[in-house]
């Protein structure tokens, strides 16, 4: 596997060489300080160029930068419309375990560009016109506090999607279940648990994408619990898991809710966690359902 060092040097070497290539930054985990290193870190690079169509005319000029794996290029693609502007990336894994993420963006960005995340580092200029940029800080990424509406909309959220796990898995429809389980509660759970962490540190971390740091400002019981509410392919693991989900929901919000003098709707908590138990316990033959 190639070093840091090494795949440093080849990125500023192309960079270097090429007269369209007018500066080169660096963001993502590897200007993070606070980010852990591991050999897994994807080398976060833009190149802003003095013109993108002989790059975009030639697929193969990435080929400099070593076997390839795969590649994805998301703004060529029908399944991911276009949300750069005028941008574009290459998502490379090579075969040596290396991976880069390169963006080619119009020198005519660079005041957007520098401005746009704080993490951003300056690798080469060659003309000296990019803005000052400062020291890389993830603060853009700490968790930030919540607003009272913002907590409302959250529990609400929450508590109204539940019922829609537990008819999907009244009608034996897993895969309906699982998806507003996992894809809609389960946001709403991880993003109250980042406000809880956000309290207990001042708001002063990341809690990473996907809450991936979330385990080192938890405690172990309530990383266990957290663990608890994932689940097999099996309507009983699920509706184990649904249940999970909703008690340490309800204990994280407490702890929210008291902090920011909050109020938590009790009657809703109360009125859906009846009415979840209920559905548990219904007759899969039932007609009505009270």
């Amino acid at each position: 596997m190639r070093t840091k060092q090494e795949m440093l040097e080849l990125i500023l070497n192309v960079a270097g060489k090429d007269e369209r290539i007018r500066a080169v930054a660096m963001n993502g985990s590897r200007t993070n300080p606070r980010a852990p290193v591991d050999p897994f870190q994807d080398y976060d690079i833009v190149y802003l160029v003095s013109e993108m169509d002989s790059f975009l005319r030639d697929p193969h000029w990435v080929d400099v930068f070593g076997e390839r794996i795969i590649m994805q290029t998301p703004e060529d693609m029908n399944l991911f419309p276009p949300s750069l502007g005028g941008r574009f990336t290459y998502l490379m894994l090579f075969t040596d375990g290396n991976r880069i993420d390169l963006m080619l963006a119009p020198v005519e960005d660079q005041e957007a560009y520098c401005q746009e995340d704080k993490l951003t580092l300056v690798l080469l200029d060659k003309d000296q016109s990019l803005p000052h940029v400062p020291a890389p800080t993830d603060e853009d990424y700490w968790i930030q506090r919540p607003s009272s509406e913002f907590f409302a909309d959250c529990c609400n959220e929450f508590w109204w999607v539940s019922t829609y796990v537990a008819k999907g898995l009244w009608r034996q429809e897993i895969l309906y279940a699982q998806d507003h389980l996992h894809q809609v509660m389960r946001p709403m759970l991880i993003k109250m648990l980042e406000w809880q962490v956000g309290i207990q540190t001042d708001f002063s971390v990341s809690a990473g994408k996907n809450g991936k740091y979330l385990q080192k400002y938890m405690s172990e019981p309530q990383w266990n619990e957290l663990l608890s509410t994932f689940c097999k392919g099996d309507y009983e693991e699920v509706w184990r898991a649904l249940f999970a989900m909703c008690r340490l929901f309800r204990s994280s919000a407490f702890f929210v809710a008291d902090h920011f003098g909050f109020a938590y709707p009790q009657q809703d908590d109360q009125r859906v966690t009846a009415y979840l138990k209920h559905v548990h316990a219904l007759s899969p033959h039932a007609e009505t359902i009270f």
